[in-house]
């Protein structure tokens, strides 16, 4: 019997499948729940091996486009999303917070998608505001998934924003970003103080760890006073 990790094997079976030429640069491969089915596992096994390959520069992975074997570019980037309290000391302004809203509620489409659940479980719902120099700087909307972190549902969240919370309380061991321009809703307007439909720049956030999703999160800002930071490598 191999002293291997089943995760390990199914790296080591989806690997080969590159290196044969079964997938080529570019190729989409079968999404998590179809492999698990082939492998007879569960998809948290599949998952980390994908992540673990992800992180060698196998795959590529995205959100809703799924996983595809990666094109070598030469260069790889670093997105650096720091803890939004350090991100605004770092100016030289002062940090505020304030929550907003705070409830169990059922999950929308989307975040339930992020989540891996489905539409209509519940999970922890949190709407809260950073400033700085008492300016709105951040609208935070977060849901934590009460199932792999049932301790958040007794953390008030009323002093200490759930980012730091969670980073303190819950490791996490993936995540994934995505990063898009639009219009500011009103209930995001009204939090910046900023016209409806102003322009902000919005970075989408999930984190994981090995029980399962931790969060789904939405960081929107004004979009005429932000500058996102990226860090460029040789591959």
């Amino acid at each position: 019997m191999s002293d291997q990790a089943p995760y390990q094997r199914i790296k080591e079976s989806l690997l080969q499948r590159v290196k044969s030429g079964d997938w080529r640069p570019g190729d989409t491969i079968p999404g998590e729940l179809q492999l698990a089915d082939d492998f007879s596992c569960a998809r948290a096994t599949v998952h980390r091996a994908l992540r673990e390959l992800a992180d060698e520069g196998i795959f590529e992975r995205r959100r809703k486009a799924g996983t595809r074997v990666a094109v070598p570019t030469g260069r790889s980037v670093a997105l650096d999303i720091p803890l939004v309290d350090q991100e605004i000391r770092a100016t030289g302004a002062e940090y505020g917070y304030r929550l907003l809203a705070r409830a169990l509620e059922q999950l929308p489409p989307v975040a339930a998608e992020s989540l891996d659940r489905a539409p209509g479980e519940q999970a922890l719902h949190l709407t809260c505001l950073h400033y700085a120099d008492r300016r709105p700087f951040q609208v935070e909307d977060r849901w934590i998934d009460p199932g792999t972190v049932p301790e958040a549902l007794d953390a008030p969240f009323d002093e200490e924003g759930p980012n730091a919370w969670l980073l303190r309380n819950v490791p996490w061991t993936d995540a994934e970003h995505a990063i898009f321009a639009g219009a500011a809703d009103k209930d995001v307007a009204a939090a910046l103080s900023i016209p409806p439909s102003s322009p902000v720049l919005a970075v989408e956030r999930r984190t994981w760890n090995q029980k399962g999703p931790v969060t789904f999160v939405r960081f929107f800002y004004p979009g005429e006073s932000y500058r996102l930071r990226t860090s460029f490598a040789a591959r």
